[in-house]
């Protein structure tokens, strides 16, 4: 049976030339960093040729580049940095839709007292920049954290303009850029962030690394303390290897960006229209016009999207019904029901996320066993109106 895995949101798969290219750091280039001898200096060499081509993939500075464990540590060094250095005087304004690294810190800082401020979204998931302009008005110090690009939908919010909103109050901004990443151009010289988080296994590099990009200028205090590294702004013995393995994948991403964004959209713009037309009662979720070119969320009405997951996983294909940082939860989605998606299809929403190393085979597979499997589950679902039967060819 064949493996076709279209839950690439979650994780991707690991480039050949970036596995290469960190094998040497697991061998005869092991020296620390940080260490004062020759030996280790070699390897410092490496980590700071890998800083200046990740400053490259981001448009900024390389003393502008702070590497860590994942974007949920980024994330978190830039909540929660930011707050410890304005205190309780700094009001928090993000959106219901974040991914959970930034919700559950704001909600953190909330019940410490923060003003924080969940932006609600409309039934295509994007704000009212109008809406923020007046969260903003008349705040002393405050912080934006708003998600470049819907980890579950693909929703792409206008970011630049709501970067410029901020700026144009004060407020410090943040954006949780990991979706972007490897799939549209990032460039900080562009739209004004402050501090952007991402991570290098949602586009081919491994897991267990991230980066936070803040700005020259920006106020924050370091989250991880302990020791000097990245000149102080993040404690703890970079991890070489991977970081290394980063920065090549962000070479191999600029350099296939536009090709790669043209054949992955064309993959999920099929798989799109087959599902529309081969399974009745199903819409499509989030902003069909402002989307990752690789990202499909759908929901199935009268079905639940654990049991479509589970039956597809059967059959070697592999999806999710959301975050997989949320992934043990029976609870619907947070970013579903914050669309007002109704009550017959929020339980059955699924998605499908593809990568380059998908193929239209894999697509047209998909499209041979989905509707079986939404058939039969409709069938066995008591929550179908009796009245409007689901037929199939």
């Amino acid at each position: 049976m064949q493996t076709v895995y279209f839950d690439n949101n979650a994780t991707t798969r690991t480039a050949d030339e970036v596995r290469e290219s960190m094998l040497p750091f697991f061998g005869e280039l092991y020296g620390n960093p940080s260490s004062m001898h020759a030996f280790g200096g070699g390897v410092s060499k490496h980590l700071s040729d890998a800083r200046e081509r990740v400053a490259e993939f981001l448009n900024c500075s390389p003393d502008e580049v702070i590497f860590t464990s994942c974007a949920t540590e980024s994330d978190n060094t830039a909540i929660r940095g930011t707050a410890d250095w304005f205190g309780r005087d700094m009001k928090v304004i993000t959106t219901a839709v974040e991914h959970p690294a930034i919700l559950q810190p704001a909600r953190r800082l909330k019940a410490q007292g923060f003003n924080e401020v969940e932006l609600p979204v409309n039934e295509v998931g994007q704000i009212d920049l109008d809406q923020l302009r007046a969260e903003l008005k008349g705040t002393k110090n405050a912080l934006v954290s708003v998600m470049w690009a819907n980890n579950e939908t693909g929703t792409i919010f206008p970011i630049r303009e709501v970067a410029e909103i901020a700026k144009e109050y004060g407020a410090v901004m943040h954006t949780d850029a990991v979706q972007i990443a490897g799939k549209e151009r990032i460039d900080v010289q562009k739209v004004p962030v402050d501090t952007l988080a991402i991570s290098g296994h949602k586009f081919h590099a491994p897991k267990g690394v991230g980066v936070l990009y803040v700005r020259k200028g920006t106020k924050i205090k370091p989250f991880m303390i302990g020791g000097h590294q990245e000149n102080g702004r993040r404690a703890g013995t970079e991890n070489v290897p991977y970081i290394v393995g980063m920065a090549k994948a962000c070479e191999i991403a600029t350099a296939n960006l536009e090709t790669e964004a043209k054949t992955v959209g064309a993959m999920r713009d099929r798989l799109e229209a087959g599902i529309l037309a081969t399974c009745p009662n199903v819409r499509v979720n989030g902003d069909r016009a402002h989307r990752l070119p690789n990202t499909l969320n759908v929901s199935f009405e009268y079905i639940e999207g654990e049991a479509i997951a589970y039956r597809l996983s059967d059959l070697g294909i592999c999806i999710s019904t959301g975050s997989a940082c949320a992934s043990g939860s029976l609870d619907p989605s947070h970013v579903i029901r914050a669309m007002g998606v109704p009550f017959i299809a929020v339980h059955g929403s699924v998605r499908f996320s593809l990568s380059r190393y998908n193929t239209m085979d894999e697509v047209d597979y998909v499209l041979d066993k989905l509707p079986p499997v939404i058939k039969t589950l409709r069938e066995l679902s008591p929550f179908g109106p009796e009245s409007n039967p689901t037929t199939f060819e």
